[in-house]
């Protein structure tokens, strides 16, 4: 059984908790808090926990020999414990402030016993040895993304495609002994990466030294999430994968535009995905006061963070919408101040569909504080932007469509060796049959007076001089030569009244086919109502 075969037992739980009033959003929260137990018990029984970690009394095998409301009253005992350190009478159970912050206020919404039962059953007929071998993390993660990619739990707002991760880590080439943070961790996708990259590279850390296993497993990861249920995900995502952090672990709770972020020290390497939208109730959840620029967009809030939080010569990559590349204002001074800090060496355009929010258009930008000449250097830091079209003529990617490592390849190819973004690089990548795509007439026109050969202008890889994005681009980093074949010429549109009613004719057409549709299937009745309703709401509108 494969650990896809198991995510996928686990998921069609669901459908059993329906009955229970579950919904997906509080399932993944209700499996895990089980899960969790199961899992420290199947690695303890291999040997990879060298001691129990749960007291006595809250383990898989206080669990799986009782059934009825003997069962349910007893799991509801468990997470009590779990989560206060005490039993029912007071009495101290453990002391352990990690499995504390794991199970704050945790509490079973499970009502009928024999949901509970099927749920432990199931956990026990699974073929552990099989899924230890890929990895009781992998597993884990694998429901999270499960539950990400189903749209009604509203879950990927916190999770970024694992390809992307990987290439993002892959470009950074994050190494042992430096210190990795994520200021907007979620369910700690990043830094679980950059921890198996480091792996991968020092063969299963066996090439440290046992002070350096002890600073990769609890020093050298750091993140912050601001919802605590989102932060349990994370805590019991790291320490399936073997990271255990400090006393708060990995993931610490609190708000990076705080005072949490503000007294975070200086990172190596930051790797992000901050939240989308602007701050609710103006900046209200921002209220750093050594914050440069103020605003309440939380994108370039987090962005002033970041590079402010990076040591002389660390580097960063972060996901960021298109606003941030070009919003006028603060935006442009939060662009220069970054460009002139840090050497803003390279942009990824992704391509939609990659997120929970259908029609985002995002990019990742990767940066090294200083210049590539002096880390030590805080003006005219970047010298020339690299730009890479993933966007441009792609298909729109989700489920039938789905983002995965093959998409992201050539971008790797042209990033480079270097982590700091300066490889020697040349123009010129046509991946995605991108020497095929039409050029805008003004573009074309525009790029051969200043000498540029046609066959680059098709290039999804172009280098821009800090010079050019400030003489031509007004220091926006919007930055695109390629011409989408879906894109609508606006100078070539008809007049707004003939759209219009083109318009009112299409709708006019759709309405008489739903009266249609509804009379056919017996809803007369409502079929009236609603063009009585038509009526009257044509009627005002005279």
């Amino acid at each position: 059984m494969t650990n896809n075969d198991i995510v996928q037992k686990l998921w069609n739980l669901c459908d059993v908790l329906r009955d229970d009033g579950i919904n997906y959003s509080d399932y993944v929260t209700e499996l895990v808090l089980l899960l969790f137990i199961k899992m420290v018990h199947e690695n303890t029984e291999a040997g990879t926990l060298k001691k129990h970690p749960l007291p006595e009394g809250c383990r898989w095998s206080d669990l799986n020999s009782k059934s009825g409301i003997n069962l349910l009253n007893d799991y509801k005992r468990i997470l009590l414990s779990l989560s206060t350190g005490k039993d029912a009478d007071g009495t101290l159970v453990h002391d352990d402030p990690l499995i504390s912050a794991i199970y704050a206020d945790a509490q079973t919404r499970l009502r009928e016993p024999r949901h509970l039962e099927q749920m432990i059953k199931t956990l026990d007929q699974i073929d552990w040895f099989s899924a230890q071998k890929d990895g009781l993390g992998d597993l884990y993660e694998g429901l999270l993304e499960k539950n990400a990619n189903e749209t009604k739990s509203g879950a990927g707002q916190y999770f970024t495609p694992r390809a992307l991760i990987n290439t993002m880590v892959r470009c950074l080439k994050p190494q042992p002994g430096e210190i990795i943070q994520d200021p907007a961790a979620g369910t700690a996708g990043f830094l679980i990466a950059a921890h198996q990259y480091i792996k991968t590279q020092t063969d299963d850390l066996y090439d440290l030294t046992t002070e350096q296993k002890t600073f990769q497993t609890t020093k050298a990861y750091v993140g912050i999430e601001l919802v605590p249920g989102t932060r349990r995900l994370a805590l019991m995502n790291c320490l399936l994968h073997g990271m255990e952090g400090d006393a708060e672990g990995v993931v610490h709770l609190g708000n990076a535009l705080g005072q949490t972020g503000a007294g975070l020290e200086k990172a190596d390497v930051i790797l992000a995905n901050p939240p989308f939208g602007t701050s609710k109730g103006g900046d209200a959840s921002i209220t750093r006061d050594d914050l440069t620029y103020k605003t309440s967009n939380k994108q370039l809030a987090f962005l002033q963070h970041i590079y402010r939080n990076l040591k002389p010569g660390g580097r960063a990559a972060v996901v960021l919408p298109d606003n941030v590349l070009f919003e006028a204002g603060v935006g442009t001074d939060v662009r220069r101040d970054l460009m002139n800090k840090c050497n803003l060496h390279t942009i990824l355009r992704l391509p939609t569909g990659i997120f929970y929010a259908q029609g985002v258009k995002t990019n990742v930008l990767f940066f090294t504080k200083g210049s590539a000449t002096d880390k030590q250097q805080e003006e005219n830091c970047t010298e020339n932007v690299w730009v890479y079209d993933l966007r441009t003529n792609m298909p729109s990617f989700g489920k039938r469509t789905p983002f995965g490592d093959q998409h992201l390849k050539p971008f790797e190819a042209v990033f480079g060796g270097s982590a700091n973004g300066d490889s020697k690089r040349t123009e010129g990548e046509y991946s995605f049959h991108s020497d095929k795509i039409e050029l805008p007439e003004e573009t074309k026109a525009t790029e051969e007076n200043q000498g540029v050969d046609e066959r680059m202008m098709h290039s999804r890889w172009r280098s821009f001089s800090r010079q050019w994005i400030a003489e031509h681009k007004g220091d926006s980093l919007d930055i695109s030569w390629l011409k989408d074949s879906d894109s609508v010429d606006a100078a070539n549109l008809p007049e707004p009244s003939v759209l219009a009613g083109e318009a009112m004719g299409e709708l006019v057409q759709a309405l008489g086919e739903l009266d249609a549709l509804m009379r056919a299937l017996g809803a007369e009745e409502e079929a009236d109502g609603a063009r009585v309703l038509l009526q009257e709401v044509m009627g005002e509108v005279k």
